[in-house]
C-alpha cells in the first residue's frame, strides 16, 4: 500500500493543483462524458492514458478480454451491462468504443483454456466469446497469427452484442449513438480503429 500512498501524494503535489478547478466543476455539476469505453482489465492498457483524456471525459468499464455480453435482463449480476445501461440511458453518451489489445490473457484463455487458478469465474466469463474462438479455429491460421486474429474477433463480437441491447440499437438507428472498435498494440503503442468493413487499420 505504501507505493500507492506515495503515488497519491505525488498526485496531490503535482497534478492536483493543475486539475483542481476541473474536479471542483465536476463535483458541482456532475459528470457528462461523451464516450463510454469497454476495455480489458489488463494493467498495461489504460484507456485514459491511451486517449490522453482528462477527468470527466471517459466513462469506462473494464473486464477480462473487453467483452460485452448479450442483452440478458435477469436477476444475475451483470457488471458490464449495468455500466452500459448507465452510460447510454442516464449519461446519454454519444459514442461507445470497444477496445481490444495485443497479448490479451483473456483471449489466450479462450484459445488455450483458462488456467487452473481461473476456473471459478474466468472460464465461464470467456464463454461469451465462443463464437470468436470458433471463427479463429476455422480461419486455419499459423500459430503466431491466431491470438491477434481472435483479439480482433472479440472486438467485433462485443460490438455485435452491444446492438442486442434494444436501447443501444434504437440510439444507433436514430444517429444519437455511434459504436466503434479499436485495438491497442502493447509493445508498439499503436492504435488501430475498426472500419465499417470490420477491418482494423492504423488510426
Amino acid at each position: 500500500m505504501d507505493n500507492l500512498i506515495d503515488g497519491y501524494r505525488r498526485f496531490r503535489d503535482v497534478a492536483w493543483p493543475d486539475h483542481k478547478a476541473v474536479f471542483e466543476r465536476l463535483a458541482a455539476r456532475g459528470q457528462k462524458p461523451e464516450t463510454f469505453v469497454v476495455a480489458c482489465s489488463d494493467s498495461r492498457v489504460d484507456p485514459q492514458m491511451i486517449f490522453d483524456a482528462g477527468p470527466g471525459e471517459l466513462f469506462v468499464a473494464r473486464n477480462v478480454a473487453n467483452l460485452v455480453p448479450p442483452y440478458q435482463p435477469d436477476s444475475n449480476y451483470h457488471g458490464t451491462s449495468a455500466a452500459l445501461e448507465f452510460a447510454v440511458r442516464v449519461l446519454e453518451v454519444k459514442r461507445i468504443v470497444v477496445m481490444g489489445h495485443a497479448q490479451c490473457g483473456g483471449v489466450n484463455a479462450l484459445l488455450q483454456g483458462a488456467p487452473p487458478g481461473a476456473q471459478d469465474f474466468v472460464a465461464h466469463w470467456i464463454e461469451i466469446a465462443e463464437e470468436a474462438r470458433r471463427q479463429t479455429q476455422e480461419a486455419n491460421l499459423p500459430e503466431h497469427e491466431r491470438q491477434r486474429f481472435c483479439e480482433h474477433c472479440c472486438v467485433r463480437l462485443s460490438i455485435g452484442n452491444l446492438k442486442s441491447f434494444p436501447w443501444v440499437a434504437e440510439r444507433v438507428e436514430s444517429g444519437d449513438l455511434a459504436v466503434h472498435g479499436a485495438y491497442f498494440g502493447v509493445a508498439t503503442g499503436r492504435l488501430e480503429v475498426m472500419g465499417a468493413d470490420g477491418v482494423f487499420r492504423d488510426a
